[in-house]
């Protein structure tokens, strides 16, 4: 008569995956025309964001270029 018996640690991952499994089916998943649209505007504000520190970025280093211009001019 041969038992074959399942080690604590086996239980112990077979118990986790049986419960992540139950956890997954009780989760409301966002329809896919929702999650696109999502992504969409996550993309595009992400786009308009980066542009708009590039702008900025470019307007305070024209700042900081004419203050050293006219810090040269005026000390040498």
């Amino acid at each position: 008569m041969t038992m074959t018996t399942v080690a604590p640690k086996e239980r112990k991952k077979e118990s986790y995956f049986r419960e992540v499994q139950n956890e997954l089916k009780k989760v409301t998943w966002t329809p896919k025309q929702e999650l696109l649209y999502s992504t969409k505007a996550v993309i595009l504000a992400t786009f308009i964001f980066g542009f708009a520190i590039y702008i900025a970025d470019l307007g305070i280093r024209g700042v900081l270029d004419g203050i050293g211009s006219i810090a040269r001019f005026i000390f040498g």
